[in-house]
């Protein structure tokens, strides 16, 4: 067993730098290159009053543009407000400084479409800037494109102070029957009461679909199917439901973009770069309600029959402000996430740092995730995390809420059955968290092959494996205010603890519990400054341990 978890880890360690120094062979990202042509909307009869509706306009100039063969369609300085925006192969919409694209409030401008959302097939309102099967597109410049998120989206009471709430009331809609959450009409509190009420099916009819038309909220921006595609320079805000939707696109590219929603935004995710190939993510900041950046592949059945990866893509060099994670993948990763770098990244007050999540019923493999150089401060809840439980519940649980944890059974191996495997991280640094590090994977199928490595993590407790095998934590600093113990096992097994530091004093450092628990290896660690070693709980002996 001992000679097996060595040569274990040794080749996933050797897997995981060779991976590491082969980044700079992904596939090259094409981009985008657009003729000098630029059209004015404002040639097109658009007006930057703020009350003129620039829809036509705007709409025209983009056609207009793609039939001379492409160029610039420029925004000039000014409000423009304006329904739906859809984007032709090679056009750049360009918006100069000081340019507002404000998206109306009015429902009546979105069709009712059908999409995607949250992984399977729906009807939504049509998103305010979309773009499908298009070639060669770009959004770029240093204007705004505000999303006009607060006429759609639901509140919830708790997310808002009493003057707040108070004045969200006095605006008008309606509140639910328990009066703690606010929506902005009777439709969209009727859609709310329905399980997928935007699901495509047979026994829904047009009727069905515009009575809850209301609660069918849009992604700020959907680009499906594209090739060649920059977006640059802009402010993505206020968005109904998700800010930056990528769905099915290939070579993209995401560059010094800010994606603002306000924090209590119910779905309100940054950018969800789902089933895309070969993109790359760079110096962008997210300040948002939800994810703030998160790989999908879709969800459940759906995803694993459209069996398409997000793979072979860079994230490097951004800022995650306030979001549920900094970077995240899942749950919706049924088609799988593979080839995926994330480096030189800040998260600061994110729920959670590092966000794998998904559950029974998914399918799909992520694997070959490899993540170095992250900072993080103010995290509310876990540093990093690997979950295949997951709820749909936010992760900070409220003031009164109360959570049940899930039932652990064994269940056959299925297609639908997720998996996370061959995930390496290193040189992450955490001033603050609930927890450094929790690992919760499935009986039937453990999280497995993570290397975490060269870390200084402060928080109130350390580790928590629950269903883990063949994991490897190599230089981890331990810095937790509870000590009881540093770091907890449960029916996990080839574990290796490999010199852990933590605080002078503390009670324990290692707790295994769990009868399946084995082959947990403890070596290069100073077990001198604790009051005790390691205990053996719920029917783990001391064979466990090496």
């Amino acid at each position: 067993m001992k000679r097996q978890l060595f040569l274990l880890s040794a080749l996933f360690f050797f897997f995981a730098a060779t991976v590491m120094a082969q980044k700079n062979e992904l596939p090259p990202v094409q981009k985008t290159n657009f003729r000098k042509d630029t059209l004015s909307i404002v040639k097109f009869g658009a007006v930057a009053d703020g009350a003129t509706l620039n829809t036509r306009a705007i709409n025209d100039a983009i056609i207009a543009c793609n039939k001379k063969g492409g160029g610039v369609v420029m925004v000039p300085a000014g409000f423009w407000l304006t329904g739906p925006v859809e984007l032709k192969s090679n056009v750049n919409l360009y918006l100069a400084k000081n340019a507002l694209l404000q998206f109306t409030a009015d429902f009546n401008e979105y069709p009712l479409v059908a999409g995607n959302w949250e992984g399977i097939p729906q009807m939504r309102n049509q998103s305010p800037v979309s773009a499908t099967k298009a070639t060669n597109i770009a959004i770029t410049g240093f204007g705004i494109i505000d999303g006009n998120g607060d006429a759609w989206r639901m509140v919830r009471k708790d997310k808002l102070n009493e003057t707040q709430w108070k004045k969200l009331v006095a605006s008008g809609g309606v509140l639910s029957d328990d009066k703690k959450t606010w929506y902005p009409s009777e439709g969209s509190l009727k859609g709310s009461k329905l399980k997928n009420p935007g699901e495509i099916t047979r026994e829904k009819d047009a009727s069905f679909y515009i009575e809850i038309k209301d609660f069918l909220r849009p992604n700020l921006l959907v680009l499906t199917q594209c090739k060649r595609v920059l977006l640059e320079g802009v402010t993505f805000q206020n968005s109904p439901a998700w800010c930056l939707h990528p769905l099915m696109c290939e070579d993209l590219t995401v560059r010094n973009v800010y994606a603002k929603n306000p924090f209590y935004a119910q779905n309100g995710d940054g950018i969800d770069v789902e089933s895309c190939k070969n993109v790359l993510l760079e110096n962008s900041t997210f300040d948002v309600g939800d994810d703030g950046i998160c790989i999908k592949s879709g969800r459940d059945e759906a995803g694993r029959k459209r069996g398409m990866p997000t793979e072979n893509m860079l994230v490097r060099n951004c800022i995650v402000y306030h979001a549920h994670g900094g970077f995240v993948i899942g749950s919706e990763m049924s088609g799988g996430a593979r080839n995926i770098y994330v480096e030189n990244c800040t998260f600061i007050g994110t729920d959670i740092g590092l966000r794998f999540k998904t559950t029974r019923g998914r399918g799909g493999i992520v694997e070959n995730i490899f993540i170095k150089n992250i900072s993080m401060k103010d995290i509310v809840t876990e540093a990093i995390l690997f979950d295949m439980y997951y709820m749909a519940q936010d992760p900070v649980i409220l003031a009164g809420e109360k959570r049940v944890p899930p039932k652990v059974e064994t269940l056959p191996v299925t297609e639908g059955t997720p998996q996370f495997k061959n995930i390496y991280a290193k040189n992450i640094i955490c001033n603050g968290a609930a927890k450094a590090i929790y690992i919760r994977g499935l009986p039937e199928m453990n999280v497995q092959q993570i290397v975490l490595e060269d870390m200084v993590l402060q928080a109130t407790e350390g580790l928590d494996c629950t269903e883990g095998s063949n994991i490897t934590l190599r230089n981890i600093k331990l810095v937790t205010t509870n000590t009881d113990p540093v770091m907890n096992i449960h029916n996990s097994k080839n574990i290796m603890l490999d010199k852990i530091s933590y605080r002078d004093g503390a009670s324990l450092i290692l707790n295994i519990s769990g009868d399946k628990s084995e082959g947990i290896k403890l070596m290069n660690t100073d077990a001198s400054k604790a009051k005790n070693k390691v205990t053996f709980t719920y029917g783990a002996t001391e064979k466990a341990l090496q």
